[in-house]
């Protein structure tokens, strides 16, 4: 080997099947995501039959592309594919298949500008029964997007190029085709990677037979049809080339096997990436509110409320931009495949030996910070609009290349491209659409392309247009605004929907309730509210705030129930919220109000900001505020309580006096259905163990391996949100103070909003086990309703007197539930069903992932506390009902839980040869800084021999003994040892074994000159992780070092404000935090 060259890192291989074992074939594309991670720009694979190189860097892409060194590649997946296409457009080897350059030039006019034109009207057709099929299922019904973008892609491709109708949208299932094509495609990976003989696979065989035998047949009757029609003149589409055109280099016509290789190549390959593509692309427009923001006002400049025309699409430019973005992030073919031809030396340093496959991974390359900056993994659709769009690909050719390279890139590219700027064009023009499960994470269905998994919207009317209306407007006969009768969820054009007076009383007074909810709070309260309505002669509506987007009601009062994430609106607020800061002029006069908020002061910077936002911008849109906005702490007061005494003593009462309302006595609430699991799904527990040797009574800390559910993923630093189960003891009191026995079963009936389960007899265990929270602090207005049961007047004062000045002291502060006072009145006769109807329903709580998904795919760690000690009512024990149940878990348990990714900057910096980090952490704070430096660690020995050099890394830990909880100990040493990280430790009950240093913020202190050196002159990323009080005190020591750096490197001293200024400036960019109480 030359000296200059260096060995391409490679995983280390098995005998007999080499890097097999390394490669999820349900999963590639994780795969290639851990391997590029894990391995750097360059890798090497070897499979049984196939040598790959894998290169993920734009420089390396770009080289691969050089058409005088190397070509395109098909072993693997595409030539599997050969068996149902021979040699087609896509499967081809290239030029020295004779049929290919037939087939490319006689199609290469056909795929012409005037061509694409002329295609336009069935095109708008089919879009066009994408539209009113959203239309008619109407707003709350759940829309599953790639199946929908499926038969959008399929019918179009199949009616432009060849004048068939699938019908997709008129079936209830897929047409079979679909079936027998994805089957095909699963079957050419698995076959990719069998490394038994043929014979052990005699069913899948003929499966396989069978599939590409139907999918031959549909395209010979497509042909045979339009030869007995006789019409081959009339229809100028890409059947007709086929059958008549001829090759003007040798004169030659396609023959009937080729046309049929092609035919099925296109309705493949012509709407699995569409579809994929305008999938993501949606998801994008439903996660950004700015994004779809603009998207929806460019659509509205050009096109305004008529037919989308063909004039409209060259126009469109920030929509081209966001599915460029969309394709540079999310490229529905991954990777394609080159070959060298000859021995290649690549990257300068590389021997690539002739004919070797190199996998060039758009995933990784299209998002090199080296070519897109430092903001490489985010979405930007600016950075796409046309004029820096030709920069790039002037500068950086192949730095964006989802079309493929050269002779062999995508002949299809103009037709895909008008087709979904229409779609997307009519979709945008005529609805809103918002997440149906709020709490969605992207999850990817992996195959030969790449689309969303499980993702579905809802569609709302942006202009209250009825089906017949919409018709009308897609038809280009209709373009006026909404219904003369809009409702809640249908809007005008000033974004209010009116409702009359006369109207809403004779069918009952209404109101509308919307609320913004992360952790289901915010949700229960409108819950609540929505309950206590009929009580007081309203029908309520409740939804989302996200679909009150242009569809304020006006003529009832409204009523919104928010939170602030990070100053962030809820997952299911933010397009709300974009919308009115958006807005401008009076447009929602008439508009009747009122805003609840729910925060925590701790975020003092972003303290109940969102309701404020909320608040105080709609009053300026000229809508009317009923009652000043009402608010709670969590961090000192009961949110329940504070929400109960608003309702009744100040918003029930000013509704009633600006919209009437009877008297009507209080009955005792039901429940009705509402999906209380939705975002999560069943993960395998595979390792439980102890952390700590606990010497004080309390739970100490512990560790969880878990695996997840295939396909999904998760980077350093996000979370898993867990959904648990109550305690066995605490489900068997209240089956002992209701004299229930195990096996009673319950049936629930009610009309009301609810998160149970109803019209089914479940197990009452089952109930009190997984829907409702047990251990949540009663509230005043539980008080008073329990008091009503008692018919000794003492007894009854005795309860109430909870409910007054000694609620804090009584109540709140020794955390008693309502099952804790009911134990105190055991002959209290309450019923069952009030009782369920005191508690909220359970709710997921969020862990920080403390692994790196390089260490292994698919797996992560859980690194948590358990709440075990002597309850603050002095009787029993305060046991945490989520710590609790996963500590119960064992090896071959399940648990729902779903993974949430991490806001703001807690994420490790793209370059982390470059960039320094300081982390800072107590207790079990420490858990995503494991995840960091475990990656770190990762990274630095997966070089083939060549080690990476890091920039540096800080821990700052602060636990109580070192022999007692200073968690992973040996593995720090370890990635110490290897120059990974610096640990500086401070224990709180050892202090001589830390330099003296109690707490994390005294070690930070004492070891500020390296903080402040990597802070201040290297740009180091600062991330804290913890309980609110350490955060803070780490902060303000940050802010001294700071304020020391600054008069030691520009000889003037920062004042206090300026530092906390600088830190405020830099939030989620170099300063990040993570806190928990």
């Amino acid at each position: 080997m030359a000296p200059n060259l260096v060995p391409i890192p490679q995983p280390p291989k098995a005998p007999f099947v080499g890097n097999l074992g390394d490669v999820d074939v349900k999963s590639p594309l994780d795969t290639m995501v851990n391997l590029t991670n894990k391995y750097g720009p360059i890798v090497k694979l070897s499979l049984p039959g196939l040598e790959m190189v894998v290169v993920s860097d734009w420089e390396l892409v770009h080289e691969a592309c050089n058409d005088s060194r190397f070509r395109k590649s098909i072993k693997g997946e595409v030539e599997e594919l050969r068996a149902a296409v021979n040699d087609g457009l896509f499967t081809s080897t290239g030029v020295e298949e004779e049929n290919w350059g037939v087939a490319h030039r006689v199609l290469m006019s056909a795929f012409g500008p005037m061509s694409i034109r002329n295609m336009f009207g069935e095109m708008h057709e089919i879009a066009s029964q994408l539209a009113l099929k959203w239309a008619r299922q109407g707003p709350h019904e759940p829309i599953d997007v790639g199946t929908d973008m499926t038969r959008l892609a399929l019918d179009t491709v199949a009616l432009c190029s060849m004048g068939f109708r699938f019908n997709s949208y008129y079936r209830q299932d897929l047409h079979p085709f679909i079936q027998a094509m994805n089957e095909v495609l699963e079957a050419s990976a698995l076959r990719t990677n069998r490394f038994m003989p043929s014979v052990f696979y005699h069913s899948a065989n003929r499966k396989f037979k069978d599939n590409i035998k139907f999918l031959r047949s549909t395209a010979r009757e497509v042909v045979d049809a339009r030869r007995l029609a006789g019409g081959s003149s009339e229809r100028k589409d890409l059947l007709n080339a086929m059958l008549v055109g001829h090759d003007p280099k040798t004169g030659r016509m396609m023959t009937d096997e080729s046309i049929i290789d092609n035919l099925i190549t296109f309705l493949v390959a012509g709407h699995e990436t569409t579809a994929g593509t305008l999938s993501f692309t949606l998801h994008n427009v439903v996660k950004y509110p700015e994004v779809c923001r603009k998207a929806q006002q460019e659509v509205d400049d050009v096109v305004g409320t008529g037919i989308v025309t063909l004039e409209h699409v060259p126009k469109l430019k920030y929509l081209s931009a966001l599915i460029r973005e969309t394709m540079r992030l999310n490229a529905p073919i991954t990777a394609f495949a080159r070959e060298s031809i000859g021995d290649q030396i690549l990257g300068g340093k590389y021997l690539i030996k002739k004919d070797t496959q190199i996998v060039c991974f758009l995933t990784r390359s299209q998002s090199d910070p080296v070519i897109w900056g430092p903001d490489a993994d985010e979405f930007k659709p600016e950075r796409m609009l046309d004029a820096n769009f030709d920069r790039m690909q002037k500068d950086f050719p192949h730095c964006w290349a989802p079309f493929g390279t050269g002779l062999r890139a995508c002949i299809g590219r103009p037709f895909a491209w008008q087709e979904m700027i229409l779609a997307l064009a009519v979709l945008l023009q005529n609805f809103n659409l918002v997440m149906h499960n709020p709490s969605y994470t992207l999850s990817i269905a992996q195959g030969l392309t790449i689309k969303p998994k499980d993702f579905h919207v809802r569609a709302i009317s942006r202009e209250g247009l009825t089906p017949a209306q919409l018709e009308a407007r897609l038809a280009g006969v209709y373009s006026g605004g909404g219904s003369t009768s809009p409702s809640p969820t249908g809007s005008s054009s000033n974004g209010v929907a009116g409702i009359d007076k006369n109207v809403a009383q004779s069918m009952g007074r209404k109101i509308a309730i919307y609320y913004g909810s992360n952790s289901g709070t915010c949700e229960f309260m409108a819950q609540r509210l929505a309950s206590a309505a009929q009580v007081h002669g309203y029908v309520a509506s409740i939804d989302i705030l996200d679909t009150a987007k242009e569809a304020l009601p006006t003529g009832i009062p409204m009523v919104i129930i928010t939170a602030s994430y990070e100053g962030q609106p809820t997952y299911n607020a933010s397009h709300f919220v974009n919308w009115i800061e958006n807005l401008g002029g009076k447009k929602l006069e008439g508009v009747t109000y009122a805003v609840w908020g729910c925060g925590h002061s701790d975020w003092a910077e972003t303290y109940q900001r969102v309701p404020s936002l909320i608040d105080s911008t709609l009053e300026t849109l000229g809508a009317s505020r009923m009652v000043p906005m009402g608010a709670s702490n969590a961090k000192d007061r009961d949110m329940f309580s504070d929400f109960e005494t608003w309702e009744d003593q100040t918003l029930w009462p000013a509704i009633k006096k600006q919209f009437g309302g009877p008297r009507v006595p209080k009955p005792l609430p039901q429940f009705r259905r509402s999906d209380l699991r939705q975002d999560v799904q069943e993960s395998l527990i595979v390792d439980a163990r102890s952390l700590t040797k606990c010497t004080d009574g309390l739970g100490g800390k512990r560790h969880l391996t878990i695996q997840l559910p295939s396909g999904s993923t998760y980077s350093a630093g996000d979370y898993l949100a867990v959904l648990p189960h109550n305690s066995k003891e605490v489900v068997g009191r209240v089956m002992r103070r209701f004299h229930l026995a195990w096996d009673a079963h319950v049936t629930i009936q009610s009309s009301y909003p609810t998160t149970l389960p109803t019209n089914v007899s479940l197990p009452v265990s089952e109930v009190l086990d997984s829907y409702v929270e047990l251990n949540q602090v009663a509230t005043k207005r539980n008080i008073s309703d329990i008091s009503q049961f008692a018919d000794d007047s003492q007894v009854k004062e005795k309860i109430l007197l909870l409910s007054t000045d000694s609620f804090e002291d009584e109540v709140r502060s020794k955390n008693m539930s309502v099952l804790g006072i009911l134990e105190g009145f055991l002959d209290l006769p309450i019923p069952f069903g009030c009782f369920l109807s005191m508690l909220p329903p359970m709710r997921v709580r969020q862990y920080s992932i403390s692994s790196s998904p390089l260490a292994h795919e698919g797996r992560l760690t859980l690194t948590y506390s358990v709440l075990d000690a002597p309850a603050y009512s002095g009787v029993g024990r305060h046991v945490g009902a989520a710590s609790s149940y996963l500590a119960g878990l064992l090896p071959g348990d399940r648990v729902q839980a779903s993974v949430r990714h991490a806001a703001g900057g807690f994420r490790l910096p793209l370059e982390p040869t470059k960039t320094p980090i300081v982390c800072i952490a107590a207790g079990t704070g420490v858990a995503p800084f494991r995840a960091f430096l475990q990656e770190r660690w990762l990274l630095s020995t997966a070089g083939g021999g060549q080690k990476k050099n890091l920039a540096p890394a800080l821990l700052f830990y602060g636990c109580r003994d070192p022999a007692v909880d200073d968690l992973y100990r040996d593995e720090l040493d370890e990635w110490e040892r290897a120059g990974v990280v610096a640990v500086y430790r401070a224990h709180s009950r050892r202090t001589e074994a830390s330099h003296g240093c109690r707490y994390v913020q005294d070690r930070l202190w004492r070891e500020r000159q390296a903080v402040g050196e990597l802070v201040w002159r290297r740009d180091a990323r600062i991330y804290i992780c913890g309980a609110t009080k350490m955060a803070q005190a780490a902060k303000e020591v940050l802010v001294r070092i700071l304020q020391d750096e600054s008069e030691r490197m520009m000889g003037q001293r920062m004042t206090e404000q300026e530092a906390v200024e600088w830190f405020d400036k830099n939030r989620n960019e170099r300063f990040a935090t993570d806190v928990f109480d």
